[in-house]
């Protein structure tokens, strides 16, 4: 009785058997999907390979089509990719035809006096020593009144020295001082005319006539004597 009731009580709460199933089909679902995402995944990555593959081959196409630039045709010569007895060009001649030709690099040209200074730059004058420089090791002075490196860069980087005539200004300081003198009063005045508000000052003043207003030979009345023309052919009664 005991071994039936555990064997029930076991198969009914402990383990399930549709539970179980349940369970697992749940599992079989999720490792399906599971398994879709990591297709995709792989797949990815080789088309990224693939697109890299690409890109490095292109650019090694295009880095060689730099490099081979000479091969390319002229109108005179035909090159070895654009062979007259084909229909079209090469590809290689159509990359040829856009890419840039390959620039050299600059060589460093070397100094003979780097340890004097920056040679050939010239960005700083030289520091010269007062001990005298060692001889070269097996090399010869040149044949000719060659003078020492040292003096002559001394006499090139010598400070300048100007004469009196070359330093001091063409124009006196007295003259100097009224030309200062004038601009600050021109900077410092408001207008030409000084106001004066007496009445009396103006009295004797001629008023200058308008260039606009003023006629050939006498002056108009408009605007000083009325300020509307008069047209007596266009009146309609006698006022």
């Amino acid at each position: 009785i005991q071994k039936s009731w555990r064997g029930y009580y076991v198969r009914k709460y402990i383990h399930n058997y549709y539970a179980l199933k349940k369970y697992l089909e749940a599992i079989s679902v999720n490792n399906e999907i599971v398994r879709n995402e990591l297709q995709e995944y792989v797949e990815m990555k080789e088309n990224e390979e693939k697109r890299k593959d690409l890109e490095k081959k292109e650019k090694e196409k295009k880095y060689q089509a730099r490099k081979m630039h000479y091969l390319l045709s002229t109108e005179q010569i035909a090159g070895i990719y654009n062979s007259p007895f084909r229909n079209s060009p090469d590809p290689m001649e159509l990359l040829l035809r856009k890419s840039k030709p390959l620039s050299h690099k600059p060589q460093e040209k070397k100094s003979h006096f780097c340890e004097l200074y920056d040679w050939p730059t010239c960005k700083r004058p030289p520091t010269f020593s007062t001990a005298q420089p060692l001889p070269p090791i097996g090399r010869q002075k040149p044949q000719g009144p060659f003078r020492d490196t040292a003096e002559v860069l001394q006499q090139r980087y010598k400070p300048l020295e100007p004469t009196l005539r070359v330093a001091a200004s063409i124009n006196s300081p007295l003259e100097k001082a009224r030309d200062e003198m004038k601009k600050e009063e021109w900077r410092n005045r408001i207008h030409d005319n000084e106001f004066l508000p007496f009445s009396s000052y103006h009295k004797n003043e001629k008023y200058d006539p308008s260039i606009h207003r003023s006629g050939k030979y006498v002056q108009e009345t408009y605007g000083i004597k009325h300020f509307r023309e008069v047209q007596p052919k266009k009146w309609i009664a006698d006022k």
